[in-house]
């Protein structure tokens, strides 16, 4: 029977999100900067042996029910579905999932079902394409809709949409991302816009709370809210007339869920963070390279999540925000 991993506020992480790498293939305004950012060096960042090690000890002795694989963009690391597929044979009922921009999605969704994922969220921040290519700085809308529709075909669903919201850029188009939920029965997750773009032009006044959303929504599609099995970030609903689809709202600025979360993140480079906004992480890679056994890595493990930040403390004074953007932590 495996063990918990317990924090000092009694939260239980069973939710491991691990970062494949650091690059990007867009430059998001809310995540980096124009120019990019320095990526690792590849013998930097973990190798897939060394990712499915460490899964294996989160899943066999701690009972991780959740994997989601994340990047920065996941399928620009090269056989990334070879990784799906060692993962999925430490357990063939893990819960595998990936958030990726769907750019190269068209040309991966089939293997990546094959290999063994369940289900994909993509981000896609506005339906107009011109503003598509002012928020990512690429133009690719066609290509993150064809990579929408493989991963349909593929059979990985529900389609999850994630939207980071921004004032004044596309809040003014919940209403419509409602109505695609409904006409396409996606689930589409509003994002409250957090401190970790790459340029530090993030602005308490350019976060839009998810109340204001979803009253905008139910002006138009009322909603009926839909209780989470387990601890989840958003807050889910469907509509209240039965259209398929549904919408969810994370408010981790205005309602933070800290004193639920469950989540712990690998970074690119094996750090363990237990927080978005973790000051510091757990270095990992360099134990598995020296040599260090099972047991003890878990036991830095368990050290590490027993010191879980109580939450991230956005919006209170003193509030520091970590050296690293969004792409560099994975999402």
């Amino acid at each position: 029977m495996s063990e918990v991993l317990r924090d000092s506020y009694g939260r239980v992480a069973d939710d491991l999100r691990i970062s494949v790498t650091d690059r990007c293939n867009f430059r998001c305004i809310y995540c980096m900067p124009a120019e990019g950012l320095k990526w690792l060096g590849r013998e930097d960042v973990l190798r897939f042996e060394e990712i499915r090690r460490l899964a294996q000890l989160f899943v066999e002795r701690y009972g991780v029910r959740t994997i989601r694989i994340t990047g920065g963009e996941p399928l620009v690391r090269i056989g990334v579905e070879e990784l799906i597929g060692m993962i999925g044979e430490l357990d063939p009922t893990l819960d595998i999932t990936m958030t990726t921009n769907g750019v190269l999605l068209a040309g991966k969704a089939e293997k990546l079902a094959r290999a063994g994922l369940k289900r994909v969220n993509i981000s896609l921040d506005t339906l107009s394409i011109d503003r598509f290519k002012e928020i990512s700085r690429v133009d690719a809308f066609k290509k993150v809709m064809d990579g929408i529709r493989a991963a349909e075909e593929a059979g990985l669903n529900p389609i999850k949409l994630n939207v980071v919201v921004m004032k004044g850029q596309n809040d003014d188009e919940v209403v419509d991302f409602a109505r695609l939920a409904r006409e396409k029965g996606y689930e589409v997750r509003f994002i409250e816009f957090m401190p970790l773009d790459g340029d530090g032009n993030w602005r308490p006044d350019l976060v839009v709370p998810s109340q204001v959303l979803q009253d905008r929504i139910e002006e138009q599609f009322p909603l009926a809210p839909r209780p989470n099995d387990r601890p989840a970030p958003s807050n889910n609903y469907g509509f209240a007339d039965g259209a398929p689809g549904g919408v969810g709202f994370i408010s981790s600025v205005s309602q933070a869920f800290c004193t639920t979360c469950n989540r712990i993140r690998l970074t690119a480079e094996g750090g363990l963070r237990t927080c978005l906004f973790s000051l510091q992480e757990t270095p990992l890679r360099d134990l598995m390279r020296s040599g260090a056994s099972d047991d003890s890595i878990a036991r830095v493990i368990e050290a590490a999540i027993w010191q879980k930040e109580e939450g991230h403390h956005i919006g209170e004074a003193g509030f520091i925000k970590p050296a690293k953007s969004m792409s560099q932590i994975g999402g």
